[in-house]
């Protein structure tokens, strides 16, 4: 967990142009989405009609509070024809579960990795 039990959404480097990558640790609220995630997506969005999104949910991961799980819907279905493909990775099981159910409304392919599989992630998205 991060110093003081605070959250850190952190964008991922290293990715193609048209992929958005982020590692969350701790507990990830709805203002990491409205501060870090939101912005991010909206910038990458003005310059590109599709985007790829990666989010590593690792091991210092400790969940979602409720203001958190509203925004992560809320900007999945406001830009729901940008998501060319999206990558989850993770080895909470209650999200790879809910990620392989809600992947099915989504218009680009969702794939769900463990954590040990991030770099067949980021190859897929780069695909």
């Amino acid at each position: 967990m991060p110093t003081g039990g605070r959250a850190v959404l952190e964008r991922m480097k290293g990715l193609p142009d048209n992929v958005l990558g982020f590692e969350a640790k701790g507990e990830v609220t709805g203002a990491d989405y409205e501060s870090v995630l939101i912005p991010a997506v909206d910038e990458i969005l003005a310059r590109r009609k599709r985007i790829r999104f990666l989010y590593h949910l690792g091991n210092e991961f400790a969940g979602f509070d409720a203001k958190a799980m509203w925004d992560d819907a809320k900007v999945g279905l406001q830009h729901l024809t940008a998501w060319e493909r999206i990558a989850v990775v993770t080895d909470v099981a209650w999200i790879r579960t809910a990620v392989k159910a809600f992947g099915i409304v989504m218009p680009g392919p969702v794939k769900v990795f463990g954590n040990s599989e991030l770099a067949a992630a980021r190859q897929w998205l780069s695909e």
